[in-house]
């Protein structure tokens, strides 16, 4: 069952909490968080529309937005722009780019939800916000954030590999290491006896040392 986030006016979104309900106006129309309970969530913010930076990372969202709805998983953007906005930069997006961008993007004119989501950061912006991302389980819990200054675009096959190493995680029981791709050996979660550091050794993972263990899946 999902439960509130506690002192949802002084939220700070951090990682393994319930991130708080919303409900919001869109391109798609009006939406609810938590009729994406099931789901995993990427919520994301950029400053504005009609700007290179975002234009480049929506089409780079869009053209893998397949492959994220094979892992389960909606896409939601957000801005401090108007709806009119958000429609306008889309079709021109589809008119200039050849590009249709599919998923909704919330206009947050008040910037209630930027704020509640610590989007705003004043030293960069008191009117626009970063580009923060949110990955939220089908829990609706937060899995992971990541916040990129306005002027450096993100990397969107880098977040499709998080939401790949999130879901192994979970599925599997194990851990990822550094610059891990889908295929690569996996990381077994350390002994917590030294019986089971001693069986560990015979258990046929590759092993550097007993804490340290890699083993392929399937």
């Amino acid at each position: 069952m999902w439960e509130k986030a506690e002192n949802v006016e002084e939220f700070i979104p951090r990682i393994g909490e319930f991130v708080p309900d919303f409900e919001a106006v869109t391109s798609h129309g009006v939406i609810r968080l938590s009729n994406y309970k099931g789901k995993w969530v990427i919520l994301f913010s950029h400053p504005a529309d009609f700007t290179p930076v975002c234009t480049t990372e929506f089409i780079a969202f869009a053209k893998l937005y397949e492959e994220f709805k094979k892992r389960n998983v909606e896409l939601i953007g957000l801005s401090i722009d108007s709806v009119y906005s958000h429609i306008a930069w889309v079709k021109a997006i589809e008119e200039k780019f050849d590009v249709k961008i599919p998923f909704p993007i919330i206009a947050d004119l008040d910037m209630k939800i930027a704020k509640l989501f610590n989007m705003i950061h004043p030293k960069a912006s008191a009117t626009a916000a970063v580009r923060c991302l949110y990955v939220i389980d089908p829990e609706m819990k937060l899995r992971a954030s990541m916040c990129y200054p306005m002027e450096a675009g993100r990397n969107i096959e880098e977040i499709l590999r998080l939401i790949d190493a999130l879901q192994t995680a979970d599925r599997y029981k194990v851990a990822t290491p550094a610059n891990w791709k889908p295929g690569d050996p996996v990381i077994v979660p350390p002994p917590r006896t030294w019986e089971d550091a001693e069986k560990r050794l015979e258990e046929g993972y590759e092993c550097v040392d007993w804490y340290f263990c890699k083993k392929k899946l399937g």
